[in-house]
């Protein structure tokens, strides 16, 4: 895969992500699975009313919103982008998933969304996880994952952005997190869930494109990563993982 800048591939998808022709495209979540996925994070998590969370790529706060209401978390999002979440016991931290800008050992939850494999530097992202979590604390994370090699439409800048580009195997991801301390203790597969975002997107690009709601975005060029992006799903490359891991 040719080399890509890591300022770069941060600017890039703080740039995506703030824009509101992805929120049409993918939702409130931005992530597969969406809610229902993150609830059954939570219910793996165990959390409970004033537990101190921490939801690293928080994008637009969705998920923080969901555990403090849903949940009665205490939740400090932190990403790229600042945004302003009015919700009781949240607080939106603008800062990068490599250099966490929170205190040691402050949470007992860390929750990462389909953004670990964004993040050029893997390890020290995990690393940093670790630090933030108390001892005893835990880690739900849900990723894409990749079995294979990926077509080379989805090996550029735009596929880092559509989180394919630097997608690790499952046995990866623990192995990042094991080299930070955390022992992955929970893991189950959600290749639907890809499957159906990719229809997702492929049906509110056809809905913009008849309604011209978001001129900027050019359905040609989502569709160039999108059409080979559901082949490598149909073919068992690409698919979702759920990781649930502890710091000792």
């Amino acid at each position: 895969m040719t080399a890509i800048d890591p300022s770069a591939v941060k600017a890039c998808c703080a740039a995506a992500y703030g824009n509101d022709a992805v929120a049409l495209l993918l939702g409130d979540s931005y992530h597969p699975g969406g809610l229902t996925l993150t609830r059954r994070l939570a219910d793996l998590l165990h959390l409970q009313p004033g537990c101190r969370v921490v939801d690293v790529a928080c994008g637009p706060g969705t998920t923080a919103r969901l555990l403090a209401a849903e949940y009665g978390a205490s939740v400090d999002g932190v990403d790229l982008n600042s945004s302003t979440v009015d919700v009781p016991g949240v607080r939106i931290h603008r800062g990068d998933a490599e250099r966490i800008p929170l205190p040691d050992s402050g949470f007992d939850t860390a929750i990462c969304e389909c953004a670990f494999c964004t993040f050029p530097d893997k390890s020290r992202a995990a690393a940093e996880i670790g630090r933030v979590l108390r001892p005893g604390g835990q880690l739900g994370l849900t990723d894409v994952t990749v079995a294979g090699p990926l077509p080379g439409e989805l090996s550029g800048l735009a596929a880092w952005v559509a989180c394919i580009a630097d997608a690790r195997s499952l046995d990866e991801y623990a192995a990042l997190l094991g080299s930070a301390g955390l022992r992955v203790t929970h893991r189950e597969r959600h290749d639907a869930a890809i499957g159906r975002i990719l229809d997702q997107i492929q049906a509110r690009l056809s809905l913009l494109r008849i309604s011209k709601t978001a001129a900027h975005l050019d359905p040609d060029v989502v569709n160039h990563y999108l059409d080979p992006a559901r082949q490598a799903v149909s073919d068992g490359i690409i698919g979702y993982v759920l990781l649930v891991a502890e710091k000792p």
